[in-house]
Order: structure tokens, then sequence, then C-alpha cells
């Protein structure tokens, strides 16, 4: 099965509308496919509803990706499996959306002071009933020529100590995972490399999700070096948790695919384990671009540096 558990719509910070991101991944011929929005299960029905009404050959997995605070830090817990019409845990991600238009408020109000007026007005008439993220902000601000490119606005304006940048409230790490739990699914940490951890808070922040009752960790992702990889999974084992797989795809880009290089090695337990999916076309994908990426010692040392400090700023 060629399986992608992390996507967005643009019900949260990606570019598609729901029908085409369902589209694009039978085309690139996704089997299993999750979609996971930002503080948001908007897109679900209309997702199931598309894939109903095409008799489309994708199995749709309900999916959140909840925004936490962790210490200093954004961490972000995937749910998958959840029931997207549980009314509590409707009302839990409420609560997180009023955090984002709190903070969208704050961010708008900080703006308009530096003379950038209109942010909020903007931004809300984009992301309409869906999810306020930082992303939204960076694109109003590209628009109306502040900067050329995401990343330039980001290091301008929307970093930790610029001029628009406001710290988060969100809800805490073990909140996060018994909210998954009580919706019935299953609490995985998102791409655990995208954090500014160096190893020892990596392997701290593992220890405190598994405590919280954490099920699994995205061991997979793209731009990941093998030795990454197996680091990531012998995680996973000292925790009892089992590996997921995702893309985090918001928009096609060349770097960036759904389903792209998103094998296993053979000895992981996916955390799909228990939904009675076949992973024949994982393993064998898994045995053909291991052939194709040897691990030289330059990329052994490349990766440990990359997995030690990685500093990717997550735009929610």
């Amino acid at each position: 099965m060629k399986i992608d558990l992390h996507s967005h719509t643009n019900h949260s910070d990606g570019l598609l509308p729901v029908a085409e991101l369902l589209a694009r991944a039978i085309s690139c011929n996704l089997d299993v496919l999750a979609i996971t929005d930002h503080d948001t299960v908007s897109a679900l029905p209309q997702a199931a509803d598309w894939l109903t009404e095409n008799q489309a050959p994708l199995t749709l997995i309900n999916g959140v990706e909840i925004s936490t605070a962790w210490h200093e830090f954004e961490i972000h817990i995937v749910g998958l499996n959840i029931k997207p019409d549980c009314p509590q845990f409707l009302a839990r991600l409420a609560s997180q959306q009023q955090r984002r238009l709190e903070r969208a408020e704050e961010m708008a109000r900080r703006l308009e002071k530096a003379q950038i007026p209109g942010a909020l007005e903007a931004v809300l008439a984009e992301v309409g009933d869906g999810a306020i993220t930082r992303s939204h902000f960076a694109r109003f601000l590209v628009k109306t020529g502040r900067a050329d490119s995401m990343n330039a606005v980001f290091k301008k304006y929307l970093a930790r100590g610029k001029t628009g940048y406001v710290p988060n409230n969100w809800v805490d790490l073990a909140s996060a995972v018994q909210w998954i739990h009580d919706a019935g699914g299953q609490a995985v940490l998102a791409h655990p490399l995208k954090y500014n951890l160096n190893g020892r808070y990596l392997k701290r922040l593992v220890t405190d999700f598994a405590a919280a009752g954490g099920d699994a960790m995205e061991i997979i992702s793209p731009q990941q070096t093998p030795v990454q990889r197996r680091e990531l999974w012998a995680l996973c084992q000292q925790h009892q948790l089992t590996a997921s797989v995702g893309s985090d795809f918001h928009q096609p880009t060349a770097w960036n695919e759904l389903g792209k290089h998103l094998y296993l090695p053979d000895d992981v337990i996916p955390v799909w384990s228990s939904w009675g999916l076949s992973s024949k076309r994982a393993v064998s994908e898994s045995k053909a671009e291991s052939q194709a990426e040897p691990e030289s010692e330059l990329n052994r040392t490349a990766a440990k540096s990359a997995a030690s400090t990685i500093s990717m700023d997550t735009p929610t």
C-alpha cells in the first residue's frame, strides 16, 4: 500500500481545495490518505462525500493536527482515525480556533502599528471557516509587496522577536493526546526533526509524549536521510511507539509530493498495523530506494548533525 498520513487542505494552511487534494492523491497512486488540517476537521465531511460521489479508489483516514505548547516550543500532534463528529472533540477544537483568532487579531494590531494595515480583513477573507495560521499572514505580506517570498516574510515580520510575532497560547501536549484518545483516535508526534531541538531535548520530547500516552511518531518525512529514519525508529522502540509516515503536504513543490519517499524499513511496526492494511508496497519501495541511496560516511555525518540541531520554523 502507498500511504501518506499527513496532508493539508485550504481549510487550514494548505493551498489546494479538498477535491484537488484528493484528485492529486489518486494521481500519485496513493491507496491511503489522511487529511490532517490544523485544529479543524471541517474538510473531512466534504472529502468523504467527494470520494463516495466519484467512487474513488482511495481510503480516507480522518485526521487532525493539533498545535500544542511544550516548554517554550510549539509541538504538533497528529490525530489519526478520530471521530470527526464527536461533540466533545469539536468543542475542544473550537477552543483552539478561538486562540488562533485572538492571536491573529494581535498580529494584525502589531502589523498595523508598523504601518501595515488591512491584514486581519484580508486573512479572514481568505480563510473563511478554516483555521487561521501565520502562513495566511505571510501570503498577505507577499501579495502586498512587503517581501519577495514566504521565507523572507517570516524572517522579517513573523519569526520570534519580529514585528508581527505573537506567542501562541496552545493547549499542552498531554491534553492534546487525551483529546485525540477521547475522540477514538491515535496520537502521533508529527515531524520531530522540524523543531528547533538538540538531541537532548528531542529525547526529552519523545519521553514526555510517550508518558502522556502517545501512540506513534512520524519517522518518515521527505528530505530525511536513511540514518535519521533509523535513529527516530530507535527512539520509537525505546518508548514502545509505532511508526507513522507523512509528507506534511501543503502545496505542490519541487521537493515535496504526496506519498513521495514515504517508505518504511522492513523491521518497523507501522501505526496502521492494526488497521487491516497491507504494507507490501511500502516494503518494496524501501528495498528499492535503500539500494538507490547508499549510506555513505558523509551522509551519516550530515544526518547526525541535522538531527541534533534542526531549526525549521513551523508556520502555524
